[in-house]
């Protein structure tokens, strides 16, 4: 897949694609949905499948100091789409003169003139342009008449609207489950494991650390939890704690991880950590013995849910 970060000199082969619009972050059911349709046009006019993006999102533009939000990182989403079948992604650079842009001046200078499509695909309430001005309606309009197919994708599944924002209030909730039913999968972040104070290790307890970076902050606390070395290999076992540290006097936000049955050095390696089940909200303990014993009791629980979703798991694979 090749990833373009602009839209004005483009090559030959990197336009006249049919396309999906959107900024697509966790690549949920509805996203997916949203491909799909592309994909059939770009089948049925014999074109490049591809999807646009905008860099940064819109909402870090306007607003630069709000929380962080995303729930995949740019390189993880681009993985995501790929596997899709996304041929072309377009990160389209997000600044002062494209947030200025009317509906129209989108679709004549971006879509047409500088990516040359020739379909796109976008959700049922799609806004573009700006102050969101322009709807479906006027981009099917924008369509006829710059010579583009418009598909519009009801994203909703049999019970709840799939979308970003409701990934996000999940997870704020603890609510891994929710999150799950939208992603299709356990919601998932990577870093690389940064050196710590090591003070797991002083309770018999190691703990690879983790920046949480741009990802949104789920609800603080401890997590029945699976993760994946550089992207490869077995799912591996864990519990995590989300938060401050409280009872180590922390102050930054961060994820630790604790592996079952691993021995080995991560440092400077990156891990995929996939949250499960949330088991309990962080606390302050009154020393590093009560501190300890609760550990292993979340263990005790952790190892009880990943077994159970591994179970499932495979007796879902025969």
């Amino acid at each position: 897949m090749q990833i373009l970060d602009q839209y004005k000199k483009l090559g030959a082969n990197q336009r006249g694609a049919a396309i999906a619009l959107g900024n697509f972050d966790g690549v949920h059911k509805g996203h997916r949905e949203v491909i799909a349709s592309a994909a059939r046009a770009a089948n049925q006019l014999s074109c490049p499948l591809g999807v646009a993006v905008f860099h940064p999102h819109p909402k870090q533009f306007f607003m630069p100091s709000a929380p962080p939000s995303r729930l995949q990182s740019d390189a993880a989403r681009a993985e995501s789409l790929q596997g899709l079948g996304a041929q072309l992604l377009y990160m389209l650079p997000f600044d002062r003169a494209m947030s200025l842009m009317t509906d129209r001046e989108f679709a004549r200078d971006v879509l047409r003139d500088g990516l040359g499509i020739l379909h796109v695909s976008v959700g049922e309430n799609y806004h573009f342009g700006k102050d969101r001005m322009g709807t479906i309606n006027s981009l099917r309009a924008l369509g006829e008449e710059f010579g583009f197919g418009v598909d519009a994708v009801k994203l909703a599944g049999a019970e709840n609207r799939f979308s970003s924002t409701r990934i996000r209030e999940a997870l704020q909730d603890g609510n891994c489950d929710a999150a799950s039913a939208i992603l299709g999968r356990l919601w998932t972040l990577e870093g690389r494991v940064e050196f710590g104070q090591q003070r797991g290790r002083t309770i018999g307890v190691p703990t690879a650390n983790l920046s949480l970076a741009d990802y949104i902050r789920p609800r603080f606390g401890v997590y029945a939890a699976f993760a994946q070395i550089e992207g490869e290999g077995p799912l591996l076992p864990g519990v995590v704690n989300i938060g401050v540290r409280p009872t180590m006097e922390g102050k930054d936000e961060r994820l630790e991880i604790h592996l079952f049955d691993f021995t080995g050095d991560l440092y400077g390696r990156v891990l995929k950590v996939s949250l499960l089940e949330f088991i309990r909200d962080e606390k302050k303990f009154d020393g590093l013995a009560a501190l300890q014993t609760q550990i292993g009791l979340d263990i005790d629980t952790a190892i009880a849910a990943t077994t159970r979703y591994l179970q499932v798991d495979r007796a879902g694979s025969t």
